[in-house]
């Protein structure tokens, strides 16, 4: 980014990243990780019942977002110790304040829906 005529970049978590909104979407970027984050935004929800809501993710790449996300500290993944073995996932305090983000994006998305499409049932 360029800011008073002189190139900056954020450094974070060992990343460079160019700009305000490519540190965003270093986080939530791709496909799935605002759909994931948008089930999870209210709620604590088990691999399964998440995968139910989104029937178009398969379980690898639901898998692979989960862990994505956890690694970036907006995920936590609680494992229950028993037969069989439950493991939970729920936004961290510092995915709650992704929570905004992700109701603007909707908002805009419904909007667009709204305006430019219809909703159909399926």
């Amino acid at each position: 980014m360029i800011v008073d005529g002189k190139e900056y970049a954020f450094l974070l978590h060992g990343k460079t990243f160019h700009c305000a909104m490519d540190v965003t979407m270093g986080y939530i970027g791709g496909k799935w990780k605002t759909v994931v984050l948008w089930y999870l935004r209210n709620k604590t929800l088990r691999f399964g019942e998440l995968k139910k809501q989104i029937p178009d993710i398969t379980e690898k790449m639901l898998s692979l977002q989960l862990k994505s996300l956890e690694e970036d500290g907006v995920v936590m993944r609680k494992v229950f110790p028993e037969v069989p073995l439950r493991v939970e996932y729920s936004l961290t305090d510092f995915g709650k304040t992704l929570v905004p983000v992700l109701e603007a994006i909707a908002n805009w998305g419904r909007t667009l829906g709204q305006t430019e499409g219809r909703m159909v049932e399926v």
